[in-house]
């Protein structure tokens, strides 16, 4: 027909029209790494807003402590205050016991006893005998004072004098690994000692761990427990610690490197 041009061979077949799918995943795409952005950030903010709550919350000196005295110290104060626990437990179940203190309530008996463990004071009921004098001492038949602080307070004094008379440390401070490792066996012994040893009456010098009908109380063998495996674990660190020093020292004699003096 005049008037109409011809249609151009193969041109239906060459056009494609543009798939409306392909550009909304696009759009989806763009949407969910512009969300996933967003989250970083208010994540990367939260991290650094608990960051400075730590920092805010921490003291000045802890600038001057390792990852190695900062767990030292935190495992000492944890031991100390099981200790404490345990005392007041030991006082519950032997009541006579802080009566032969001398002071007035097992509460005062308590503070005295912890004063005298932090500043390393002598207890009168001990004389001048610290450590494993006292705990010996403690744990005799001969001994006629209040049995649970005389013991608690051996326990306490043998802790701080095998990690160098401190209880904190820092990047000065040396902690021997084998004195940690000491103590722990000292503990297991000593509580061992404790659930055995009688008078000449065939009682107990004092009561803690029970199993009976009525039930059983194995609180005192738990948190000595907790006192021994943070021990362990110490010294397990500060033997690394050392070790790796050691080694650092002769990688540098082998690799021929001067040691840093700065």
């Amino acid at each position: 027909m005049l008037g109409q041009a011809a249609p151009i061979p193969g041109a239906a077949a060459e056009y494609r029209p543009v798939p409306m799918v392909a550009s909304n995943t696009h759009i989806l795409a763009r949407l969910l790494l512009a969300g996933a952005v967003t989250c970083l950030c208010a994540c990367t903010q939260d991290q650094g807003r608990d960051m400075l709550d730590q920092f805010s919350q921490g003291k000045p000196s802890e600038l001057f402590q390792t990852s190695v005295d900062r767990m030292a110290t935190l495992s000492m104060r944890d031991n100390l205050q099981s200790l404490y626990l345990l005392m007041n437990k030991l006082y519950l179940r032997n009541p006579s016991q802080w009566k032969l203190s001398g002071y007035v309530d097992a509460a005062t008996a308590e503070r005295q006893i912890r004063i005298a463990i932090e500043q390393r004071q002598p207890l009168p009921q001990l004389g001048q005998r610290r450590d494993l004098a006292a705990l010996s001492y403690a744990l005799s038949p001969e001994f006629r004072g209040d049995r649970v602080g005389a013991f608690i307070y051996a326990i306490g004094s043998m802790l701080i004098t095998a990690h160098g008379g401190r209880t904190e440390f820092y990047m000065t401070d040396t902690i021997d690994p084998l004195f940690v490792n000491n103590a722990a066996r000292n503990i297991e012994k000593a509580t061992w000692m404790l659930s055995q040893r009688q008078d000449a009456n065939g009682e107990l010098l004092l009561f803690s761990n029970e199993i009976s009908e009525e039930g059983s109380n194995l609180s005192f063998a738990v948190e000595f427990g907790k006192i021994v495996a943070r021990l362990d674990l110490l010294a397990e660190l500060l033997d690394e610690r050392y070790r790796r020093i050691g080694l650092n020292y002769a990688q540098s004699l082998l690799l021929m490197n001067f040691l840093p003096v700065q």
